[in-house]
């Protein structure tokens, strides 16, 4: 892990009895692991087991979207990621019966991670599983924390009555028999997968949105053909059959094959097939091309149905997430990346609950945000698997779509195979996540109802992912992606877009000073330790939950740190932003990453990022108190401490 990535002081409960944690998490798949990295940094003490002698050997979820990637580059992960040599998929090849010959021919290809979308990596990273397992693993052994393997869960009960610190009773066994413990958590979390036995003890039921099941073969091996698109992600129909094609690391191929569907007259959901079988109906699927295999690494029948459960907690002290919670088909890739969204949603939450910066009902949005977006998954994955049986796409649908999706004055004329294209890759990609509106998520129904709010002109959308832009470091001129600036340290990001600083002078200054006032979301939660922070504290000098960025609309040359930034915000300064790098999605924008927020270049404003980098709030920045009064009413629709000297004088 970058250095960077790690809070300078660990805040969590690091002191409480050997057999007391602060969390208990059962499961070391993807969404486990990233709630115990995340939660681990931060300096909670967990309890962390797995029924698996060791971590996934074959087989099981590969592909990481561009949005997840994006987050384990601000983990600080990616570099690990990508010592395992994955393949990258940056298109997909359709192909389908040949009209006037035997067997398949290529219909049309389109981007993995189409031109509209604005995303730093714009391919599917695909890479087994086990090899992710274990870049979280070795995070979390630097932190102090191991995975007890093959342990399982027994039991477990919530009794507030008894320990009112730590309510949640764990009962834990040794596969084998060799040893059983009970511990006592604050939390309790389900990372099992869909055969989670803390559901079935909660009584939580699965709702099948997807009447039709259908039971898959998935293999994967090292083969040799001469089929052309191989090294290329592919969906592949004929009147043999149909297979969907991953790449894969080390010269690997995933093939997936559906073996039954619930709409075949002999349908079983038992309904099971070989090894060899499945390699007889891929060569029939692939004619006129041939495929042999070298070796087979993993080989696996199993159904799916598209279901989700009924609820993610019922105390909000024992959660679920993850496979527990969603199950859905291949085709879209989304299993894994769900799940560590859902594993970050939760653990930064589970954070300010417990440092005392949020009161507790900022846990029921967990259940509230992630539920809507398996939902939407669901609905998605239908409509993603209808836009191509309903009729492959020809190359000119997707250049068409793609130029439409670009150009957004056409947005009223979409044609359906346009909207659902746009809507599909936005979704498949992790950047069409957007979260309801509620205490985090500004609306016009927010507590919060200054008039510097949603100022004219924004284009941030509230429960969206910050938009991205490149500007230039003043202090040492790089050229850096704002949006991964600031690492997942758990705090709220403030950017501060200051524009033309001959103008904003003041307006930034009475910024400072008001934030500097009695009771504000800034000084109502200072470090205690705040006279004896490093000098070289870059995130986290004043506060655990804020980092600060301050973004001027003109040329690095002209700004001075010392004349242009109040002493406050002066102390990040390694967060200190030229606006001046050239964009070519608005290229007569002379601040880019003004103008792609929709901000004034001249007036600036301010946006507030949840520290799972999506959209909070968005104000003005204007002289006198407004900015901060605005902000004070936004924070306190969540935090634990009244803000505001109105209000703290109550």
């Amino acid at each position: 892990m970058d250095e960077r990535m790690a809070p300078r002081e660990r805040i969590g409960n690091t002191r409480a009895a050997s057999s007391k944690y602060d969390i208990a998490i059962i499961g070391a798949g993807p969404v486990g692991l990233l709630l115990s990295t995340c939660l681990a940094r931060w300096g909670y003490k967990i309890k962390h087991i797995d029924n698996r002698p060791e971590p996934t050997k074959t087989g099981r979820a590969d592909g990481i979207q561009p949005r997840s990637l994006d987050l384990l580059r601000n983990m600080g992960l990616k570099p690990a990621i990508m010592e395992n040599g994955p393949a990258k998929v940056y298109e997909v090849a359709f192909w389908d019966p040949n009209p006037t010959a035997e067997g398949i021919h290529r219909t049309g290809t389109w981007a993995s991670c189409p031109s509209f979308i604005d995303a730093r990596y714009p391919f599917t990273t695909l890479l087994h599983q086990g090899l992710i397992e274990r870049v979280f693993i070795t995070d979390l052994e630097k932190n102090g924390v191991e995975i007890q393997r093959p342990w399982t869960i027994k039991g477990f009960r919530t009794d507030e009555a008894t320990d009112a610190e730590f309510p949640v009773e764990v009962n834990l066994e040794h596969v084998e028999g060799k040893g059983k413990e009970t511990v006592r958590a604050k939390y309790l979390f389900s990372g099992e997968g869909a055969r989670s036995f803390v559901r079935e003890q909660l009584n939580i039921g699965i709702k099948h949105k997807d009447p039709i099941a259908h039971v898959w073969g998935v293999m994967d091996g090292v083969v040799e053909t001469d089929f052309p698109d191989i090294k290329m992600k592919c969906t592949i129909h004929s009147e043999h059959g149909s297979i969907m094609v991953i790449p894969r690391e080390n010269n690997m191929v995933r093939l997936y094959i559906q073996i039954a569907s619930s709409t075949d007259e002999d349908w079983n959901p038992r309904k099971t097939a070989t090894e060899e079988e499945v390699q007889n109906s891929a060569k029939k699927i692939l004619q006129p091309y041939n495929i042999k295999w070298e070796r087979v690494e993993w080989y696996s029948v199993y159904p799916i149905g598209q279901g989700i459960a009924d609820k993610y907690t019922l105390d909000h002290r024992v959660f679920m997430g993850g496979d527990a919670c969603h199950t859905h088909s291949p085709k879209a890739g989304q299993g894994m990346n769900t799940a560590f969204l859902d594993a970050l949603n939760l653990a930064w939450k589970i954070h300010h609950v417990e440092a005392g910066f949020a009161d507790r009902s900022l846990l029921h949005s967990y259940e509230s945000e992630r539920k809507l977006i398996a939902e939407n998954l669901l609905n998605f994955d239908a409509k993603y698997a209808a836009l191509f049986s309903q009729r492959p796409p020809a190359a000119k649908d997707v250049a068409a779509a793609t130029e439409q999706c670009l150009n957004k004055d056409d947005e009223g004329d979409e044609n359906q195979f346009i909207k659902t294209f746009k809507e599909s890759c936005e979704f498949t990609s992790g950047y069409g996540v957007a979260y309801d509106a509620n205490s985090l998520n500004w609306s016009p129904s927010h507590p919060a109802q200054s008039v510097v709010i949603n100022p004219k002109g924004n284009r941030l959308r509230t429960g969206r992912i910050l938009i991205n832009s490149d500007v230039t470091r003043v202090v040492d001129a790089n050229v850096v992606h704002l949006e991964q600036e600031v690492p997942v340290n758990g705090s709220f990001r403030i950017y501060v877009f200051a524009g033309n600083p001959t103008l904003t002078n003041q307006a930034i200054n009475d910024f400072a000073q008001n934030m500097s006032k009695k009771s504000t979301f800034f000084t109502a939660y200072l470090r205690r330790d705040i006279e004896t922070v490093s000098h070289h504290e870059r995130h986290n000098p004043h506060s655990h939950f804020l980092t600060f960025c301050v973004v001027f609309a003109t040329k690095r040359s002209s700004i001075e740190i010392s004349r242009d930034v109040p002493k406050l915000l002066a102390r990040y300064r390694d967060n200190i932003y030229a606006d001046d790098i050239w964009d070519q999605r608005i290229p007569d924008a002379k601040a880019a990453a003004h103008a792609k927020m929709g901000l004034n270049q001249e007036k600036g404003g301010i946006v507030v990022v949840r520290p799972d980098g999506y959209v909070g709030i968005v104000t003005s920045l204007v002289e006198g108190s407004g900015t901060v009064d605005a902000l004070n009413e936004y924070f306190s629709a969540f935090c634990s401490k009244k803000l505001g000297e109105a209000r703290a004088q109550l």
